[in-house]
């Protein structure tokens, strides 16, 4: 009976120290960015000048292959960090991304398309109910308020204060993000690294906003109607593709419903790299005959739809799982499909 209750008692006490061990981890999440495993590689001895016995020769050296001193300042062990760093997204159309430790920049071509990009900005931090100290609307430059940045991997999250503005910078537009103030719990970050992570960080929330903004008034736009003038051509390496005479917002607007009105559906879409992603599945006979036009001879399956920016044109080139473009007959097919296809769908 005495060891009955002994075990019991032991029992109890590993349950204990088991249920304090978990709640230690779900309160400590620095575990979630710190490097696991063996960690000797820290106490290996640094290296020492070869003592060469007397009476003893070596051959002539030269210092080609000697290993310098290397005196290390970064963090070792626990204290490394090895989440990976983030990086600037170019999700707008015609976009590219510039970052330093003083700012993180997105530079947009000086198109119609941007030309509401100040009032745009506004709208999404009003949206994401982050406040604005100051805001200067001649000048297009604000200061947020702080802004909390919560992630499970860390105990306290950062806050920061950022600059925002929007200037021309040549012949194109730059949306701006700097360094306002940036803390972590109640000490003041001055790590450069740290700024620019929270700096490319706001930047990407303001270029997925600004990026969602776009696509819905591209779904939503009612401007692009009547059909649209189609025609073959071939890309740089000469393989087939198609020609459509419209500019890229249009064909892109317009191409959701014309490709479900030939039987292919729309499975994914991401207008930043014009790619569309489309399930075929070949309409009948009647649906053909409605379009005026044969049926292609295209197999069924799913295939992606790559859309180039032409200007005042647009490219379309249709790859099969297989990864490979059309043939030249079954772009010309396809020519004629979709022909028939824009001249009977508008914009909804």
């Amino acid at each position: 009976m005495a060891t009955l209750l002994q075990k019991s008692k032991v029992m109890k006490i590993a349950g204990l120290s088991l249920v304090v061990l978990l709640a230690a981890c779900s309160s400590d999440q620095r575990y979630k960015r710190q490097v696991s495993g063996d960690e000797s590689y820290l106490e290996t001895p640094p290296l020492k000048i070869l003592n060469i016995p007397a009476g003893m020769s070596l051959p002539l050296q030269n210092g080609e292959y000697d290993i310098p001193p290397v005196a290390s300042e970064g963090a070792t062990g626990k204290a490394l960090d090895i989440r990976p760093p983030l990086q600037a997204l170019a999700l707008l159309t015609g976009s590219r991304v510039e970052n330093s430790a003083q700012s993180s920049k997105l530079l947009l071509e000086n198109t119609p398309e941007y030309s509401k990009l100040w009032s745009q900005v506004n709208d999404f931090l009003a949206k994401k109910g982050y406040q604005v100290s100051q805001r200067n609307d001649a000048t297009k430059t604000l200061t947020t308020d702080w802004v909390l940045w919560p992630r499970s991997d860390e105990n306290v999250p950062y806050k920061g204060r950022y600059h925002i503005s929007v200037a021309q910078q040549g012949y194109q537009i730059a949306l701006t993000v700097s360094n306002a103030g940036l803390e972590h719990g109640d000490k003041v970050v001055s790590n450069p690294l740290e700024i620019q992570h929270y700096n490319t960080l706001m930047l990407n929330e303001l270029a997925r906003g600004l990026s969602e903004q776009q696509e819905l008034l591209a779904q939503n736009g009612t401007q692009d109607t009547g059909a649209l003038a189609v025609q073959s051509g071939s890309d740089n390496t000469g393989l087939p593709q198609i020609i459509v005479r419209a500019s890229y917002n249009t064909v892109w607007n317009r191409l959701p419903y014309t490709l479900e009105s030939i039987g292919m559906q729309v499975t994914d879409r991401t207008r930043s790299t014009g790619l569309i992603a489309v399930t075929y599945k070949e309409l009948s006979s009647s649906g053909w005959k409605a379009l005026g036009v044969e049926a292609p001879t295209i197999s069924e399956g799913n295939y992606k739809l790559q859309v180039g920016d032409l200007d005042n044109r647009s490219s379309l080139q249709f790859i099969n799982e297989k990864g490979k473009p059309l043939t030249q007959s079954e772009n010309d097919q396809m020519v004629a499909v979709l022909q028939a296809a824009f001249s009977k769908t508008t914009n909804k």
